[in-house]
């Protein structure tokens, strides 16, 4: 019989302490203490937009959903659904129309001057909407589109077009130009190279681009509530004018009305993040910007 050596046993692997400076231990209470607040406000509005009375007592007497309802009614929250749908659809065709072949020029063109181009497109991204929406208001004044829908939409387009640069450029450079070359060598046009080569790839891009607009859209308030009217008012917007319009009304509808607006804002960040990376998305327009 042969002698089988057993392998010595593996050292036991010391226990690792988690050992932090006094200042990150400052930073994890500060981040803990801020979603601890974040999360009792959140909490507090959901729960009141379900409650009947709630006076000195941790919860409310008991719950219901009439607030919901009667939200629906007060507010006309079915039509400025309706038009915040229209506006943020009409924006993200009209944009990525607009957007993708501008952002095809940048991609595949070298010509003077496209940096500081590229630049401008930027400037609606990189700017508070305020700085340029009061200006862009009193043009859309004087040529009578302020308080319609379409003046909406256009307002909406000024930060909505630049996003879709933003995001079509890197994918539009990633492309190799030689399958472009090769489709004109076999004689397809510009339009057929456009449509039939190029589409099928900018695909996972374009959506992208339009759920980055979609929520750019559906979450504008500045631009929407200088430019809208009775008739073209988004949910955001008549969030606004609820909270902050004469009259008496019950607070559990208007925080029916916010849970509703935050529960759609939720569904579209949680679709938004599975077609685009925030963080490098920040990094290509720093490095965009430095350049």
């Amino acid at each position: 019989m042969s002698n089988v050596v057993s392998a010595p046993p593996a050292p036991a692997r010391p226990r690792r302490q988690i050992v932090a400076t006094p200042s990150q231990w400052l930073v994890w209470g500060a981040v803990i203490i801020f979603l601890i607040m974040l999360a009792g406000v959140i909490v507090s509005v959901l729960v009141n937009s379900f409650g009947s009375a709630w006076f000195n007592s941790w919860l409310p007497e008991a719950f219901t959903t009439k607030w919901y309802s009667t939200a629906w009614k007060e507010f006309s929250l079915g039509p400025v659904i309706t038009v915040t749908l229209v506006v943020a659809l009409s924006v993200i065709i009209i944009s990525v129309l607009l957007g993708v072949p501008a952002s095809y020029i940048l991609a595949r063109r070298q010509f003077p001057g496209k940096k500081i181009l590229y630049g401008l497109f930027m400037l609606p991204v990189l700017m508070p909407p305020i700085t340029y929406g009061i200006p862009l208001a009193t043009t859309l004044y004087r040529v009578n589109l302020a308080e319609t829908l379409p003046g909406v939409i256009a307002a909406n387009l000024v930060p909505a077009v630049p996003f879709v640069i933003m995001t079509m450029t890197p994918f539009i450079e990633q492309i190799n130009p030689s399958i472009e070359s090769a489709a004109r060598m076999c004689g397809a046009k510009t339009g057929s190279i456009f449509t039939r080569v190029l589409a099928p790839l900018l695909v996972p891009g374009i959506l992208a681009s339009a759920v980055l607009v979609l929520v750019r859209t559906v979450g504008m308030f500045e631009l929407t509530y200088l430019t809208a009217g009775p008739d073209s008012t988004t949910l955001v917007v008549k969030l606004y004018y609820a909270m902050n319009s004469a009259g008496i009304r019950a607070q559990q509808s208007v925080d029916a009305m916010a849970v509703v607006y935050m529960v759609s804002m939720l569904v579209i960040l949680v679709v938004a993040l599975r077609f685009v990376n925030p963080t490098q998305l920040v990094a290509r327009v720093r490095d965009e910007t430095l350049d």
